[in-house]
């Protein structure tokens, strides 16, 4: 692996913090680029991505609970899917070939992207 620039780590790691916290998602499709950028191979990219993003997710899920952003009545269902949706996810991410995780994000991006162009 190369030597890691830290100082571009925690400039790249502030820039996905602030894209997470401010648009309530989307810090870990700007970190997995950054981390191969760094020298990271596919799966642990998008395995630290994870792995980085839970905690500021947590932290910005607080704040906006606390701010009464957050529809209590929602916060279970939904917690429970992306729980029980993550651990799948994880086991995929071991087994899948790289070309399909690969292709499976770049669809994921584009038609993010796409949705919003569109009214």
């Amino acid at each position: 692996m190369p030597k890691i620039n830290k100082r571009a780590c925690l400039m790249g790691g502030a820039a996905v913090g602030a894209v997470n916290g401010l648009l309530g998602g989307g810090g870990g499709m700007l970190a997995v680029p950054i981390l191969q950028r760094a020298g990271l191979c596919e799966r642990a990219a998008h395995a630290t991505a994870i792995a980085v993003i839970a905690p500021a997710s947590l932290i910005s899920g607080l704040v906006y609970l606390f701010m009464g952003l957050v529809p209590l009545s929602l916060l279970t269902p939904v917690a429970l899917g992306v729980f029980f949706g993550g651990i799948l996810g994880a086991k995929l991410l071991n087994t899948l070939p790289l070309k399909a995780i690969s292709l499976l994000f770049e669809l994921i991006m584009l038609t993010a992207g796409v949705r919003l162009l569109l009214p």
